[in-house]
């Protein structure tokens, strides 16, 4: 089943001589529980990409279908509801809320949506990342791995369509990034997670059921 699918997306900056495509005409299908590695240089347009994909951004024409749901035919309001119930997000900069600590960090969205939180779930996905001593933690006193491993499980505790990895392993070394990654593939099994990664790296790249190259704000090619 396709869960995330792109058509003619195109977002394009500026007028007349200054006009920048930074995506034109972009089709792509993501399948369910699917982990595929979007890749290209800096300036390809995979960014970009991104944010279409979880509608932080809205394109300058084409479609972003999540679910069977078109998401730029939602109004501002409907598309932030959508967004949190739906897409999770796990950026390079982790973006953890320095004054709670890593279990009110991942429930956060869960509150803030006024949902009742599934603690075996969260439980569960806790220990998968290994991260059971370190819920009373403050993400200062965590290192920037686990506190990777933090961003990953908030995403994952809301159940969400698909999740949105934006080089996740950009601010960490390189083993550590190899164990983000791992546990990335091994979360999207165990939990039949769809997984859309952006990076620049194809040795992290190959990791990938599924890899999408962007050049120049198009598709240039691809592994299934």
């Amino acid at each position: 089943m396709c869960i995330l699918r792109t058509v003619d997306l195109r977002k394009i900056y500026g007028k007349g001589p200054n006009q920048v495509k930074a995506l034109d005409g972009v089709n792509i299908e993501i399948k369910e529980g699917e982990f595929a590695a979007i890749v290209g240089t800096s300036g390809s347009g995979k960014s970009t990409l991104l944010h279409m994909l979880g509608g932080l951004d809205r394109a300058t024409s084409g479609q972003v279908i999540v679910d069977g749901k078109s998401i730029f035919d939602m109004n501002d309001d409907e598309l932030t509801v959508f967004r949190r119930r739906k897409i999770g997000f796990v950026f390079q900069h982790y973006n953890l809320v320095p004054i709670l600590n890593v279990y009110e960090n991942i429930v956060l969205p869960i509150e803030l949506d006024g949902n009742t939180i599934d603690k075996s779930y969260v439980e569960h996905i806790v220990k998968t990342l290994g991260l059971a001593e370190k819920l009373d933690n403050l993400p200062s006193h965590l290192s920037g791995g686990q506190q990777q491993r933090v961003a990953i499980a908030r995403a994952l505790a809301t159940k969400p369509s698909i999740i949105l990895a934006d080089e996740p392993t950009g601010n960490l070394d390189s083993r550590t990034g190899q164990e983000v990654i791992g546990l990335l593939k091994v979360t999207s099994k165990q939990f039949n997670q769809t997984m859309v990664m952006i990076t620049h790296s194809e040795e992290i790249a190959q990791l990938a059921d599924t890899i999408i190259r962007i050049g120049d704000g198009k598709v240039v090619g691809g592994k299934q």
